[in-house]
């Protein structure tokens, strides 16, 4: 029989990589967000709080662990389960295959890197600046008043912008990624009829598929909950809305209000009719 031992390998960098083509880059933790639509076209939008970016700095940390130096298997008889000291030969085949598994996972984290650094505009997420860095490319952008860093992927910001909605808009947006998570999408229609959508503001169950590509749930980074409220206010004609109480009247027209938080049973949704 010969002898047993198994490879230390983990699904760290894995488990970050299928989060991250699946687009889960941001959640929204404590916050504020108001969206304000005129009949004439006019929007303004505002989003204050907190902003996480998942789990990042936890999962960069331990992909940039050291390697484990190498440990010697437990070797066994040939005839039975029973244990017995290893020969040098046996501790040769080991370290050989064990130095050869190291190399594969180098490489793989490598081209894990390269991966990670494609889906985030070039940031290098294993860098002690990647956070300051992504913080620096939002404040050029429009609408980012203010964005802070206050460590372990949270950033505390102020977004606000106003224009005329003659297009679709999307909350966050970065310049660079090639993909990220809305958190409110607006949708212009022929017809002058308006679609809200804010899927970032959906129930907290989306964590766990990625705790359980983490391979057990206490060992997963934990999964950024969210607590805010988001107002749309309007003078349009609410067509259609999932809030619990339905339109409100408000000095500027009427206003739909949804709490964001544990118990949410769904994404915030409205259709409104803008124009004459």
């Amino acid at each position: 029989m010969q002898p047993i031992f198994v490879p230390r390998t983990g699904g760290i960098v894995l488990a970050l990589i299928s989060l991250l083509l699946s687009a889960c880059l941001f959640a929204p933790g404590k916050f504020t967000s108001t969206l304000d639509l005129r009949k004439d076209g006019q929007f303004s939008f505002a989003y204050t709080g907190e902003i996480h970016m998942l789990a990042l700095s936890k999962l960069a940390e331990e992909a940039n662990k050291a390697p484990e130096s190498f440990t010697a298997e437990t070797c066994y008889k040939d005839d039975s389960f029973d244990e017995r000291p290893c020969t040098e030969e046996d501790l040769a085949k080991q370290k050989q295959a064990w130095e050869e598994e190291q190399a594969r996972s180098a490489e793989k984290r490598r081209q894990d890197a390269q991966s990670m650094r494609a889906i985030l505009g070039g940031i290098d997420p294993s860098s002690p600046k990647a956070a300051e860095e992504l913080a620096a490319r939002l404040r050029r952008q429009a609408g980012w008043k203010r964005v802070d860093y206050k460590g372990d992927g949270l950033f505390d910001v102020d977004f606000a912008i106003s224009g005329r909605l003659d297009h679709d808009f999307t909350f966050p947006t970065i310049e660079r990624f090639p993909m990220a998570n809305a958190f409110v999408q607006i949708a212009l229609r022929n017809d002058g009829t308006v679609r809200i959508d804010a899927p970032g503001f959906a129930p907290a169950s989306g964590g766990e598929p990625f705790r359980s590509m983490m391979g057990a749930k206490d060992n997963a980074p934990p999964v950024s909950q969210a607590d805010g409220t988001f107002t749309v206010r309007t003078d349009g004609t609410i067509l259609a809305n999932n809030t619990d109480e339905g339109p409100q009247t408000d000095p500027a027209g009427q206003k739909l209000d949804w709490a964001v938080n544990l118990r949410t049973p769904a994404a915030p949704t409205a259709l409104i009719k803008l124009g004459t």
